[in-house]
Formats: structure tokens, C-alpha cells, sequence
């Protein structure tokens, strides 16, 4: 499995998203995945391996100077040889901290470069997955799995690989120079490796499980934590601070609740592990103190073993602590792969077809059927058809739920129609680069995004090559220039996370100003004047009026006022169109349109939405 492969893991809901796929769950195999992203740094990872194996090295040559020294060391004949085998074992010391000293260095930073490239990695696959993939899920739970899970992940490359590889190479190395030392001893020794390996991988399918349980449970308090604090405003308006804060923590009492079972089992692992591995220790120097009394081996040789036979059992008690990291970060590679996995709806054919050189903003639906995938049973658009000729302004108005903003979905093609086409320039929107198209389509929609960044970042987000006198004179146009001019650093003022810094009109202003440096050949405008007063109203319908001329522009009408200047105006009820032409002559039908225009134009100009 490979976190750069695509295929199929996680499913479109949430509840899908939580469940680990069935044949993953008693393994490790989900970490392989991370392997492509090591290869990337084959010197580094090349370098760490040889300072753990010189590390290894030095530290299995140990137990021969420490036998030598007993064996040869106390004795009159070689007195004077002590002073070399302290030497060495001095030196010996200096070249395992050395070499550990590197292998820490090496293998951290190699696990900080891993995380980081995959953190990029899933943001960037997030951000290339369709719109229906978000209408499912929580924003948290996928935030949690870009840090969390990553975080994990980097634990496991940075230290419990390594740990475990070190442990490894110790345990082996030990056992082999076992059985070079005590023939006989290491029957032993070979005898309850079963019984020490066998609950180290039953437990270990305990811990990948709990951890999984763990992660998910996490998720989900953290992507209710998100979705609260980005709606503090609301939250304390309507006093739900308790209400809030008790919701969140049964969540986190479930996360805790969960990770006590994680834990739970990993110490169990633990303690069993030691109990075994230390008791057969002491049985095999119970052993081997029989030997030495009877002289079948010298007290130095048995020393020799004893400490290699700690060292294989101390590696051995130090993989049953990794193993439980080692599960846990499979369990987070596993998440990360299915989301990693999915594939967005919504994507480029192979072969797309080119949008026309010279864009003409020509836009056609015909006989479209569309419902959101989260609402099947319900048809947002049924058999809609209509043309937009290049530069012509059309408006399009009716009741709560009409579909308006559902032909602006499909235009962007966030969303493909269950039957039908929608043309741009000619050219089907299946059959077309959705980035293509995006690229030469301008959006303000109704409740503008406005990012935590400067005044002129969130203009330039609308092109991000423009120079600053670009930037200016959108600002200018979009008539922000004068509130921007009153801020304390302009426009490098930051405005805050989602502009909370801002106006309302504010903010829509900047949104407006970021559709005006786009300049794209179709404008979708979502009541770009919503937010605004009276009088900046007025300024920015000035602005707008400039910058449609030559332009093709849909505009959704909250307020009727506000499309008496388009050429054409399309009335939308439960999904069709009911209704086409101008304000005269829709009025003159006496039908939904003028009932809508009589509710709002007959209030003594009071503006009542319709939407």
C-alpha cells in the first residue's frame, strides 16, 4: 500500500472514514507506505544505518574486554594488562556515544523531513478532492489526521525505527555471540524465545486496535473543537457555553476513555515481556553458576554471557515498549492512507479538451438534472436549460431553495449534473479541465472567505503573481481603498482568522476586489452587495457596473433592486425555471417574479430577501 497510490479506502461519510478496513487491523503493513518517502533520502537514511550498526558493534565487543579483564585481568601474570582493558572499554564508550550521538541525529531529522513532505503531501491531496467529499466530512477530524496522525507517524520514523532496528541488531548479535560463548547455555536461551515472541505479537494486535480506537475517537473531539471556535461568535451569542463545553467533554472523556485502553494494553504488553524475558535471565545464570562451580566454563566466559543474554533480554523488553508506538503509528498510517486513497469526483479526463485561446464567456445549460449526493431523494435541478451569450448580464432569482446557487456549483463544476451538459465556451465541462475552467471564472459569493492574512494577501489570492498597483487598484475599483487607507498598517494590515477583524461590508469589499484582479471572462456574483450600506452600496454597484462591461455575468438576486440593470432575468422555482425575460415584462406577467417584486418593492422600498 502506498500513500502516493490511489484506489479506494476511505468511504464519502464520516462513519466510513472511522472504521479501519478489516484486513489491516492485526498488521503493520500500513507503515511500508512510508517507505517511498525514506527513499527520498537515501544518503541520510544510508549514514543513520551505519552509526546504528557501528553503535551495535561497539556495544557487543563489550562483554569480550569485560571477560578478559575477569578472566586474565586479577591475575598476577597479567596485572599488568588491566590498564589496556580499561582503555578500550574507555574507548569502546567513546565510539557507541559517537556513533549514538549520530544515529539520534540522523534519524530524527530524517523522521522531521518524512512528516513534513507528507503533511504537504495530504494537504495537497485534500485540497484536489471534490466538493462532495467536504459535504460529508468534519473539517477537525481531517485537521487531526494532517497533524496528529502525521506527528505520530514522525515519532515512529524518528525514534521507534530506530529503536527497534538497534534492539533488533542487539538481540541477534547477542544471541549469536550466545552461542559462540556457551553452546550449552544458549540451548536455553533458544528454548524460550517462543515463549517470549508469542505474547509480544498477541498483545501487539491489542495495542494497533486500541491505538486505532484511540486516534479516531481524538478526531472527533478535535473536529467539534474546530467547529465551535470557528463559530466563538455565535456560540457565546446565544449563550451555549455550557452546552458546549459539556458536549466537548464527553468527547474528550471518550478520547481519554479510550487512550486508557490503549495504554492499558500496552503496559500489559510491557509487563509481561519483562516478567518473562528477566526470569529466564535468572534461570540461565542459575545455569551457568552451576557450570562455573563445576568447571566446565570460566567465570569471565560466564560473565560474557550473562551480559550478552542481558542484552538480548534488555533489547527484547525495550522492543515490547516500541511495538506499542510501532502499533500505534500504523494505525495513524493506515488513517492517512485512506484518505490518501480517495479519489477526487471531480477531475480532469485524460484527454481534456482545450477551452477556446480567445475566452468568449459563453455559458449553456441543457436539460440538466442534478441532486447533491448527500441529498439523493431530493432534485436541486430538474431539466433546466438556458444560454448566456458572451457579455450578458443575466440574473437569476426566485424562493428559498429554487436551486440558484446549484447553478453556480455546476458552472464551477464542483459537482457533475446526473444528466444533461453544462457548456463553457462551447466545450462541456465532463470533457474539460476543471482548472482549466475555474481559471477563467471570478466568484464573490455571499458570505465572502477572508483569510488570516494581510488586507493585500487576501486580494492577491485572486491572482497571486499581481504587483501591488494591481492589488491597489482592485481595492480602488472594489471601493475598499478608503477603509483600507484608515487602517493602522494598511495594506499589510492582518484582519484576523476568517476576518474577524473586519465589517461585514468589509469583508465583501475585499471579496469584490479579489474577483476584480482575477480578471475573468465570467463573473458569478452571489449578491456581491449583501454586506454593504447604503452608500458603499451604491460605490461598489458603480464599480461592479465597470467591471461587467465586456464580461458575461450570472447574478444570484437576494434583493430584486439589485438586477434591474441586467439584460435578462431567469426565475428559478423548485429546481426549474418558471420564468424568463426582463423586470417589465416579468412584472407584466403577474406571475412568482411579481409576486416577489410586489413583497419587496411595495414595502415602501424596504428590501425583504427572498432567499
Amino acid at each position: 500500500m502506498n500513500l502516493d497510490s490511489g484506489g479506494r479506502g476511505l468511504g464519502s461519510s464520516a462513519s466510513q472514514a472511522g472504521q479501519p478496513p478489516a484486513d489491516n487491523r492485526r498488521n503493520i503493513k500500513p507503515l511500508l507506505a512510508v517507505i517511498p518517502y525514506v527513499m527520498r533520502y537515501k544518503g541520510r537514511a544510508l549514514a543513520a544505518l551505519v552509526a546504528l550498526v557501528v553503535a551495535s558493534v561497539a556495544t557487543l565487543v563489550l562483554p569480550v574486554a569485560v571477560r578478559r579483564m575477569i578472566d586474565f585481568g586479577f591475575t598476577e601474570e597479567y596485572a599488568g594488562l588491566i590498564h589496556q582493558y580499561f582503555s578500550v572499554l574507555i574507548l569502546l564508550a567513546a565510539v557507541l556515544a559517537g556513533a549514538s550521538a549520530m544515529r539520534y541525529y540522523l534519524v530524527t531529522t530524517l523522521g522531521e523531513r518524512i512528516v513534513a513532505d507528507l503533511r504537504t503531501r495530504v494537504f495537497s491531496h485534500l485540497t484536489s478532492l471534490s466538493a462532495s467529499f467536504f459535504d460529508s466530512e468534519k473539517s477537525g477530524e481531517l485537521v487531526s489526521r494532517l497533524a496528529a496522525d502525521t506527528t505520530q507517524l514522525k515519532s515512529a520514523v524518528g525514534a521507534s525505527v530506530s529503536i527497534t532496528l538497534r534492539n533488533l541488531m542487539l538481540f541477534f548479535g547477542s544471541t549469536a555471540m550466545m552461542v559462540v560463548t556457551s553452546p550449552r547455555l544458549s540451548l536455553f536461551v533458544l528454548a524460550v524465545i517462543p515463549v517470549i515472541v508469542l505474547p509480544l505479537v498477541a498483545f501487539g494486535r491489542v495495542v494497533r486496535r486500541r491505538s486505532r480506537e484511540a486516534q479516531d475517537t481524538l478526531a472527533e473531539a478535535s473536529g467539534y473543537a474546530a467547529e465551535l471556535i470557528g463559530a466563538i461568535r455565535t456560540l457565546q451569542a446565544f449563550t451555549n457555553e455550557v452546552m458546549a463545553t459539556t458536549r466537548f467533554g464527553e468527547a474528550v472523556e471518550r478520547a481519554c476513555r479510550a487512550a486508557f485502553a490503549s495504554t492499558k494494553a500496552r503496559a500489559g504488553l510491557t509487563g509481561v515481556a519483562i516478567f518473562i524475558v528477566f526470569s529466564c535471565v535468572v534461570v540461565i545464570l542459575w545455569v551457568g553458576a552451576q557450570d562455573v562451580y563445576e568447571q566446565r566454563i570460566t567465570a569471565g566466559r560466564l560473565s560474557q554471557f550473562v551480559i550478552y543474554a542481558v542484552f538480548a533480554a534488555g533489547a527484547l523488553g525495550e522492543l515490547s515498549q516500541v511495538w506499542g508506538e510501532i502499533s500505534q503509528a500504523a494505525g495513524a498510517a493506515e488513517r492517512l492512507t485512506e484518505l490518501l486513497a480517495l479519489e477526487p469526483q471531480i477531475a480532469a479526463p485524460k484527454n481534456p479538451l482545450p477551452l477556446p485561446p480567445t475566452p468568449r464567456g459563453e455559458v449553456a445549460f441543457e436539460r440538466v438534472r442534478f441532486s447533491y449526493p448527500t441529498r439523493l431523494d431530493a432534485t436541486a435541478l430538474d431539466d433546466v436549460s438556458f444560454r448566456v451569450r458572451p457579455g450578458e448580464k443575466v440574473a437569476i432569482v426566485g424562493p428559498s431553495g429554487a436551486g440558484k446557487s446549484t447553478v453556480f456549483h455546476l458552472l464551477l463544476r464542483f459537482y457533475d449534473p446526473a444528466s444533461g451538459a453544462v457548456t463553457f465556451d462551447g466545450v462541456r465541462l465532463a470533457e474539460a479541465d476543471p482548472q482549466a475552467v475555474r481559471s477563467r471564472i471570478a466568484l464573490v459569493p455571499q458570505d465572502a472567505a477572508v483569510f488570516a492574512a494581510s488586507i493585500a494577501d487576501n486580494i492577491r489570492f485572486g491572482r497571486p503573481g499581481a504587483s501591488d498597483a494591481d492589488i491597489a487598484r482592485a481595492a480602488e475599483l472594489a471601493a475598499a481603498s478608503e477603509f483600507i487607507a484608515r487602517l493602522p498598517r494598511g495594506m499589510e494590515t492582518p484582519v484576523g482568522e476568517r476576518g474577524v477583524l473586519l465589517s461585514g461590508g468589509e469583508r465583501q469589499r475585499l471579496a469584490i476586489a479579489r474577483a476584480i484582479l482575477r480578471e475573468a471572462p465570467l463573473l458569478l456574483l452571489d449578491e456581491a452587495t449583501s454586506a454593504l450600506d447604503a452608500e458603499n452600496e451604491t460605490l461598489v454597484k458603480t464599480a461592479l457596473s465597470r467591471l461587467m462591461q465586456g464580461r458575461t455575468t450570472l447574478v444570484i438576486a437576494h434583493r430584486l433592486a439589485t438586477v434591474l440593470s441586467c439584460d435578462r432575468i431567469l426565475v428559478m422555482d423548485q429546481g426549474r425555471i418558471v420564468e424568463e425575460g426582463t423586470h417589465d415584462t416579468l412584472v407584466a406577467k403577474g406571475g412568482l417574479y411579481a409576486r416577489l417584486a410586489r413583497l419587496q418593492f411595495e414595502t415602501g422600498g424596504e428590501a425583504v430577501p427572498v432567499v
